[in-house]
């Protein structure tokens, strides 16, 4: 075993492989397994390669640590939703910006976000929610985003369905924002795990009628997030191919001189870089019963998308391959319902006993679980030898 980590909040025992960390350790918990380095590595591609400003949207993945690796790959941009997450993100990495991105928030909050955090970047949907905005942040040192309501078919999961305001609405709002002072701006989210670049065309283009009609030009719209990732049985087309049609698209946009595109990447950042490692703990011919499940760290799957993750398989601490079967996963808690939805290829001589690494697993899985019926396991490790987790 390798000395600890440490880093500015965090302190977690590293391990050069997952080999290593079942030998050292014979967990009996759930361990989710950090790999610091392919969390910078996925960090700086995304900078380097989104034509415009990124943000990591933190509700993805909260801990400190994570915050903390995206931000040593070069993010410095934070999307943030309650106060809680702004404290998380300045305490990881004191000069990072933080955004207080959602329409809704609670009383007071917006207030302590600007005069203890410095946050300037705010938001509304609805006229109603200017008001009480103007009566707690300093207008004049700030810019508020206006989130218009967009979807499309490729998108999953619609996100504007509880937010955003009709597009017709929109100058009017950001009028009146620029009315009180404010630096007014737009915003949107097409949705969520948008399989198909079109989404963006479509949206952006939808941004881009909205913003003809205004009688100034605004400088900044954010793009929001949905950038999907490839899971097993879950083909999206690559990052790459996103970013074209933001590009392409953003040239139609009348933005004021020094223009730019916002984006908040939530999945795309937080998945590739986290693993959970989860023992075996009963089998009843192709049924398999682990110790995680459905209010632990796979409650994602509940949602439409992808049904599982890569894995890979070990026994004493040895990693085991051969003649596979398909596997239904149950998870350890009374409920009926604590099933993944898809089943899994593995050995078919796998056994109780066994641990499982799913790899791809760092988006809303840490920030979702629960301790239903007393299963919570909280033990993190980081994985820093050339290991790399399983997809």
């Amino acid at each position: 075993m390798n000395a600890t980590t440490a880093h500015s909040l965090e302190r977690y025992r590293s391990f050069p492989g997952v080999p290593e960390l079942l030998s050292a350790l014979a967990p009996a918990k759930p361990v989710y397994c950090i790999y610091p380095d392919v969390y910078r590595a996925t960090a700086r591609e995304f900078v380097d390669t989104f034509p415009g400003r990124v943000l990591y949207a933190v509700k993805a993945n909260a801990r400190p640590a994570v915050i903390r690796l995206l931000y040593e790959g070069g993010v410095r941009h934070f999307d943030c939703a309650s106060l809680p997450e702004i404290a998380t993100v300045r305490e990881a990495c004191p000069d990072a910006e933080c955004y207080f991105m959602v329409p809704v928030r609670l009383r007071g909050a917006a207030r302590e976000a600007q005069t203890r955090f410095g946050v300037r970047h705010f938001m509304i949907d609805h006229a109603s929610g200017l008001p009480p905005l103007a009566a707690e942040i300093d207008m004049q040192s700030s810019v508020v985003f206006a989130r218009m309501a967009v979807h499309h078919v490729a998108a999953l999961q619609d996100l504007s369905s509880k937010f955003g305001a009709a597009p017709e609405h929109i100058p009017g709002l950001l009028e009146a924002i620029a009315a009180r002072g404010a630096e007014p701006a737009l915003a949107f989210n097409v949705g969520s795990a948008v399989t198909s670049p079109d989404a963006y065309r479509y949206s952006i283009g939808a941004a881009a009628d909205v913003l003809a009609e205004l009688p100034f030009r605004v400088r900044l719209v954010d793009i929001g997030g949905g950038f999907a990732k490839p899971y097993p049985g879950f083909a999206v087309p690559p990052l790459g191919e996103y970013f074209a049609a933001v590009a392409a698209a953003r040239k139609d946009l009348p933005l004021a001189e020094g223009g730019e595109l916002l984006v908040e990447p939530g999945r795309a950042l937080a998945a590739p870089g986290l693993a959970a490692v989860v023992e075996v703990l009963l089998r009843k011919e192709q049924r398999l019963y682990l110790n995680d499940g459905m209010y632990g760290i796979f409650w994602e799957l509940r949602f439409k998308g992808h049904d599982r993750y890569p894995v890979r398989c070990y026994r004493h601490g040895r990693p085991i391959a051969g003649a596979t079967a398909r596997f239904r996963l149950y998870g350890p808690t009374c409920d009926g319902t604590d099933v993944l939805p898809g089943e899994v290829e593995l050995p078919a001589d796998i056994a109780a006993g066994d641990h499982l690494e799913f790899g791809a697993i760092g988006a809303y899985s840490l920030s979702g679980r629960t301790d239903f019926n007393g299963h919570y396991s909280d033990e993190i490790v980081f994985i820093e030898g050339a290991a790399t987790p399983p997809g």
